[in-house]
């Protein structure tokens, strides 16, 4: 299942790509279908991604944010998708939804406030979950029992994060799976993500600088993460139908649901009832099941 989700991610964030850069578009009849596969975007986004993996392959360093900014100086300057450097340092934006909390009875009963507080825990955890064990597959934090080191830290971390991110006035804060570009590019501690954090900061004031860079621009990075994500799928145990089944249903599910909780849901229900119903219940633990028991009561309560 670890390895299901890690590739799940990894499709999660190619189809995100694929979708930014042009290359997969919305179809009535079939739901996606192929883009303007000859449009500036498209062409810059390939470009991108072979930037990406020829210097990746050549063991240069910041083979990604080259490739990124390679293809942002061309857009750039050729105004290919409409792309254009709107300016580089600006004020900081004015945080009107900081602290702006209301929890009177007037906008919230107690039932709504209990259903769309566990509807967050619940997408939260799983997103978080699959998400840190997805990364320390890669940089082989992975006890030999399947535990991920210093778990407990990394929870807290990210839980602290929601609920300063949840003050400012932000979306649910989350650890996100593009951390694995880090990882590609050879972090292995927090001083990765501490950076990445004092580069955000700054981005507060060259946000016109960061906002100039096209979505088609970025795309390959995603494209490129992914495929370092998935390519765990091999280790999977193709010779037992009930552990291969469910991990690779939770793979396909998520980038389809455009959800990568929804995938851990739906394949942790599939892995615990083919599990029971062949007779394998020893290889069950109070986790699988309490995600699986934890799934099926979210999915009933978003249908009423």
């Amino acid at each position: 299942m670890k390895l299901g989700v890690g590739a799940g991610i990894g499709l999660f964030l190619a189809i995100i790509g694929f979708q930014n850069a042009g290359i997969i578009v919305d179809n009535p009849a079939t739901l996606v279908g192929l883009g303007d596969i000859a449009s500036s975007p498209v062409l810059l986004a390939g470009l991108g991604f072979i930037i990406m993996a020829v210097l990746s392959n050549r063991n240069i360093p910041g083979s990604i944010i080259i490739g990124i900014l390679a293809v942002s100086v061309i857009a750039w300057i050729s105004g290919a998708g409409g792309a254009s450097l709107s300016g580089v340092v600006d004020s900081v934006p004015n945080p009107e939804h900081a602290f702006a909390l209301d929890f009177s009875m007037e906008s919230i009963t107690l039932g709504t406030f209990i259903g769309v507080a566990f509807a967050f825990l619940f997408v939260d955890f799983l997103d978080t979950a699959g998400t840190l064990t997805s990364v320390a597959n890669l940089t082989g934090r992975i006890k030999d029992d399947g535990e991920v080191e210093d778990i407990d830290r990394a929870l807290l971390a990210d839980s602290s994060a929601t609920v300063v991110g949840a003050l400012a006035g932000t979306s649910s804060t989350t650890s996100y799976i593009e951390s694995g570009a880090g990882i590609k590019e050879g972090g292995r501690t927090g001083l990765t993500a501490v950076t990445v954090a004092v580069l955000f900061a700054a981005c507060l004031f060259f946000a016109p600088l960061a906002q100039s860079v096209p979505a088609f621009a970025t795309a390959p990075a995603l494209i490129f993460i992914a495929t370092y994500f998935v390519r765990n799928i091999k280790d999977i145990d193709w010779d037992d139908i009930s552990e291969y089944a469910p991990a690779i249903l939770a793979a396909i599910v998520m980038p389809l649901t455009y959800s990568i909780a929804y995938g851990i849901a739906i394949g942790f229900i599939a892995y615990v009832i083919i599990k029971a119903a062949s007779g394998k219940l020893d290889a069950l633990n109070i986790a699988s099941v309490g995600i699986a028991i934890a799934s099926v009561v979210f999915f009933y309560l978003s249908t009423i």
